[in-house]
């Protein structure tokens, strides 16, 4: 198992995003990602779901089948349905299918949470540590938000 401190950069390859600022939280059992604008569509007798992912001043248009829908109760104990997708994540050099649930984290400092259903198995978390398997902001190794 791999070694990740609390908030790490995070890649989600299909959705074409390269480094995302992830909060690692194994207090939260579902990932979750910042969506904005969310639609459902078809695609193929298909039910697939595009949304807006905004970051740092800039928007990448997404899309991804749609999984579920679920209850997903929020770290404020709000309980709201939710769309789930499904997309490679890569963290350091894992990389693997994660589901995510699509939410307004616009007042959140991370875009993306990463829950302990993605990490079991896979990785350890060191609380007290922050970018063990990608580059620190100010190293500024890893160029490119989105491709």
């Amino acid at each position: 198992m791999h070694l990740v401190g609390w908030r790490e950069y995070a890649a989600l390859p299909e959705l074409g995003v390269q480094r995302l600022p992830a909060k690692i939280d194994t207090g939260a059992r579902t990932s979750s990602l910042h969506a904005a604008n969310i639609e459902l569509f078809d695609r193929d007798e298909e039910s697939w779901v595009r949304f807006e992912l905004e970051f740092d001043g800039r928007t990448l248009l997404c899309e991804a089948p749609k999984v579920a829908r679920r209850s997903i109760t929020s770290s404020n104990g709000q309980t709201q349905r939710r769309l789930i997708i499904k997309t490679v994540l890569r963290l350091g050099n894992e990389q693997f299918r994660a589901e995510f649930s699509l939410a307004d984290r616009s007042d959140m400092t991370f875009p993306l949470l990463i829950g302990r259903t993605s990490l079991r198995h896979r990785f350890l978390v060191d609380s007290g540590r922050s970018y063990l398997v990608s580059d620190s902001p100010e190293t500024g190794r890893m160029k490119g938000l989105f491709t």
